[in-house]
């Protein structure tokens, strides 16, 4: 849009001067200076000129911005908002879409730098948005939520008379981890991606005088990553785009990314690789797996120290190397002794044999083995092998129409997003332990 609007400013730009030389090449052809009437015209010409560069030198200062989101792989770091001579708000291109599907005029007047942005996501990518391009600031935590101005629970308390916004009080909720972890993320992939793996070395062999070396030869397999779409929606009030004192925009933009966060970090770790889900660390095949018992058991030191082991045998023990496991069994941690009768806790701080733990209610509760139920799951690994491949950038479409009697509207977005394990000997879990 910009790029064409651009484009006929320049053309006109290019016809106007053409007009003013045509003035001045008259006057010297007939031997005389121009005329009163001419110029006034010359003068009207060159007024238009001026405003014609204004606008274009405006247009591509939004163009350039739109090429830093893509000189950024459409993911800034976290926190981080894309900067132009004006801010890209996600808010803006809510309310823009809105005016648009009520046929409102001039709808996306004012938000030329998101609908610039998202087309040159679009052309880069060569994939099409079901709405709008988003460049991705963060995947932060949250949980899809609707915000209704009537209802207190639901965003009643964001519109207010003496409102302390910077006050909020969110919800309690899980923390992803795995990125923190530091898992390998891969961003703005355009197709299916093959990376290729090595999955045996060449063999050195002593040899007798004269004599010739036994052949050996490396081999070679593949890691591929390919789309697959993650999606939710969050339900939005229209007097709470046009009404709310507090910082809408932030609110808006960490909700609506926070639950797709979540659900890439929860497949990371236990997605099936099933029903159009990515495979995660648990169900990865060639992952060490480590057993507490038949029905499962109380994590023990040796628990601990095994999982370490099994990763450090296959020499895959450096890079971001940490454990993993949710509250239940950090409490658990905290409360076994390395030795019965000893002092010493196997969790005491946030350190675990020396490593760091992240603890997280993404891993799961729920696991079963045997009679065994509630079962939790503990990782160990090198986080760095764990590769979360995105595609494109957040895709924003808004629906006015479902909820359409209240006046509210429904935010859908999507990413696409696929998890792979470059190594599986890197990781560690124990899937059965009583917490």
């Amino acid at each position: 849009m910009i790029e064409y609007r651009t484009r006929e400013l320049k053309e006109e730009r290019h016809e106007i001067l053409e007009q003013m030389r045509a003035l001045v090449q008259a006057a010297e052809l007939a031997g005389r200076a121009m005329t009163e009437a001419e110029n006034q015209r010359y003068k009207q010409l060159a007024a238009r000129i001026a405003e014609l560069d204004a606008l274009i030198d405006e247009r591509e200062k939004l163009t350039a911005a739109a090429a830093a989101a893509l000189r950024a792989g459409f993911m800034p770091q976290q926190g981080e908002v894309l900067q132009g001579p004006e801010t890209f708000s996600i808010t803006r291109l809510i309310k823009a879409q809105i005016d648009a599907r009520e046929g409102r005029p001039s709808a996306f007047k004012n938000c030329e730098l998101e609908v610039e942005t998202s087309r040159a996501i679009a052309r880069a990518t060569g994939r099409e948005p079901r709405g709008f391009y988003v460049p991705v600031s963060a995947l932060m935590t949250g949980e899809q939520r609707g915000l209704v101005k009537g209802t207190p629970s639901a965003g009643g308390y964001l519109v207010a008379t003496e409102l302390l916004s910077n006050q909020m009080v969110e919800l309690l909720q899980n923390r992803a981890a795995v990125v923190r972890a530091g898992a390998t993320v891969l961003g703005g992939l355009v197709g299916d991606v093959d990376i290729p793996r090595q999955t045996a070395a060449g063999q050195a062999y002593w040899v007798a005088e004269n004599g010739t070396p036994t052949a050996s030869q490396q081999a070679v397999d593949k890691i591929s990553l390919s789309p697959k779409t993650v999606g939710a929606y969050t339900e939005i009030s229209r007097k709470m785009l046009l009404q709310s004192s507090l910082d809408i925009e932030a609110f808006v933009r960490r909700d609506l990314t926070s639950v797709l966060g979540l659900a890439i970090d929860y497949a990371a770790l236990h997605g099936t690789g099933q029903n159009s889900q990515p495979r995660g660390i648990a169900n990865t095949s060639g992952v060490n797996i480590v057993s507490g018992g038949t029905n499962g058991a109380a994590p023990t030191w040796e628990h601990i120290v095994q999982l370490e082991t099994e990763v450090a045998v296959d020499n895959a023990d450096s890079g971001a190397l940490a454990y993993m496991t949710n509250a239940k069994v950090a409490g658990k941690l905290k409360s076994t002794p390395k030795i019965s009768g000893h002092p010493t806790y196997l969790l005491e701080g946030d350190r675990l044999n020396g490593r760091a733990l992240y603890v997280t209610n993404q891993v799961r509760s729920d696991l079963t083995k045997g009679t065994g139920t509630n079962l939790s799951a503990i990782f160990f690994g090198n986080w760095s092998d764990l590769l979360i491949g995105t595609w494109g950038a957040l895709d924003i479409l808004v629906d006015p129409y479902s909820l359409g009697t209240s006046g509210g509207v429904r935010v859908i977005v999507f990413q696409d997003v696929d998890i792979a394990v470059r190594h599986p000997e890197s990781f560690a879990v124990m899937l059965d332990a009583i917490a």
